[in-house]
């Protein structure tokens, strides 16, 4: 924040980080009765998605540690959110930026890191994010003095982010009445942390992760965890259940939701919203609260909204 006389004239945008509001999603909460059916709307994060709260943290805790210093690049693998999340950190505390991640990987993506001036590597689409998790650790491995790689796949800050911030912020706004909570599992940091904090909270809250049906799939960003490297963050014990969702039934969600909400949300939003319905069929009243973890706008180019 700066000041002048002691008076607020501007904001840091890092401060902008967090605080999502909670959106209430009219059309699909309507079809279950004694329901709501909430979304927390994280591309109101200034980097456009809920992976700004975890870069921030991690980066924060590598320079509290002194792994990341003036003059080391910030490396690490990405499905494309995360990797825009330290580009425009890193331009604001002056650090630059390499990132390694799936050629599938949305052009709206790649042009928004073109952007920023990021150096972006592009991996083997049918390895997903397991192969740009291989190259970023060769990359590391030929010059571990050149990177800080904070590794979101087992950095212990990136579910602390959710910890600290995600779940608190969902618990105020629902008043406390949240009574389940649905995230998707990528990272697994926005489900660890946030159903962590929220079991502590109230113990009865039911918290349900979920993955892809299948290893081939097209939600950028998430993991079929049975054929997947499983990341060091996540730990199964967590969730009172775990569910999984067909790429086809995101795609119709994220449609749904733009044509009767007006609320443009992403790829992995549609399946949160789609597994939070699913849910919300299944239970007699309550609070289904999940995570809308992007917009639409980096996904306009795909062929599905034209179906």
């Amino acid at each position: 924040m700066i000041t002048r006389n002691n008076e607020r004239v501007g904001t840091k945008v890092t401060d902008l980080v967090g605080n999502t509001p909670l959106l209430e999603l009219a059309s699909v909460s309507a079809e279950v009765s004694d329901i709501r059916i909430l979304g927390k709307a994280e591309w109101y994060n200034p980097g456009g998605s809920v992976k700004d709260r975890p870069a921030l943290w991690m980066i924060r805790d590598g320079e509290s540690s002194g792994a990341l210093t003036p003059g080391k690049t910030i490396l690490d693998a990405t499905s494309g959110n995360t990797g825009i999340a330290y580009a425009w950190i890193g331009a604001t505390l002056g650090y630059k930026v390499k990132l390694c991640m799936p050629a599938n990987a949305s052009e709206e993506r790649k042009q928004i890191l073109r952007a920023y001036g990021v150096e972006f590597v592009l991996t083997d689409p049918g390895e997903g994010s397991d192969g740009a998790i291989r190259e970023v650790r060769r990359l590391y491995a030929e010059d571990p003095e050149r990177y800080f790689y904070p590794d979101q796949y087992s950095n212990p800050a990136n579910p602390r982010a959710h910890y600290e911030s995600t779940a608190p912020e969902i618990w105020e706004q629902t008043g406390g009445e949240i009574t389940h909570f649905v995230a998707g599992l990528g990272t697994s940091g926005t489900f660890v942390g946030t159903a962590s904090r929220l079991k502590e909270y109230n113990p009865e809250i039911k918290v349900i992760s979920f993955e892809p049906e299948s290893a081939f799939h097209g939600l950028e960003g998430m993991k079929h965890m049975e054929s997947a490297i499983v990341p060091e963050i996540y730990d199964p014990t967590i969730a009172d259940e775990n569910r999984r969702i067909a790429t086809e039934d995101a795609y119709e969600m994220v449609k749904r939701v733009a044509r009767q909400d007006g609320v443009l949300i992403g790829v992995s939003a549609g399946a949160a919203v789609a597994t939070a319905l699913e849910v919300a069929h299944e239970i007699e009243g309550g609070v289904v609260v999940t995570i809308l973890c992007d917009g639409a706008d980096k996904y306009l180019s795909e062929s599905f909204w034209e179906d």
